[in-house]
């Protein structure tokens, strides 16, 4: 056998080999083998039409932020959800409460020149909880649901307080946005 005749029948035979293991690959995809990507799941069941949201718990000693945070998790699930929301628990096929149990404030930047802070992170910890309301079954849980938000603040001490009512709302929005993206992506 010519050397030039090997190299061409193991070329062949080679290109068979990674033709077959492409067609392999293909199928094997195509076919879908029960394998998804992790969090797509939803940790509420489909048959819920209503839920309930009564308004958070403050066990704070922050003025109203339970009320900002109810509302903006009432928004973002009217906004995200199939379910229609209610305030009445009487009248909900599940129960969503909630706690607010910590609030921590702390300066992470401060003016070089004033020594004041202008820039801020607002900790809040939470205690979420969505229950069945006919059997009582808990769907999903969260004791230690924590979420941080950072917010520039001014050095110009006029319109601090301007901007600190501007920055809950966004840190509202944007707790509604992660607690209702918990439950629907189940983690």
């Amino acid at each position: 056998m010519k050397p030039y005749s090997f190299c061409r029948d193991f070329g062949r035979t080679l290109g068979r080999v990674f033709l077959s293991a492409v067609f392999c690959l293909l199928v094997s995809s195509l076919a879908g083998c029960g394998y998804h990507v992790a969090g797509r799941g939803s940790a509420l069941p489909a048959e819920w039409k209503t839920l309930a949201v009564p308004a958070l718990e403050n066990r704070t000693t922050r003025y109203r932020i339970e009320q900002r945070l109810t509302e903006a998790l009432v928004r973002e699930l009217l906004a995200r959800t199939k379910y229609r929301v209610v305030a009445e628990e009487t009248a909900a096929d599940a129960v969503l409460r909630g706690e607010v149990s910590r609030v921590e404030t702390s300066a992470v930047l401060f003016d070089a020149a004033t020594g004041r802070a202008t820039a801020m992170v607002v900790t809040v910890h939470l205690k979420v909880r969505v229950t069945d309301r006919a059997s009582g079954k808990v769907h999903y849980q969260n004791d230690n649901f924590v979420f941080r938000e950072q917010y520039e603040v001014s050095t110009d001490v006029s319109s601090f307080f301007e901007e600190q009512q501007p920055a809950l709302e966004r840190l509202a929005r944007d707790f509604a946005a992660r607690l209702v993206s918990a439950l629907l992506e189940n983690f």
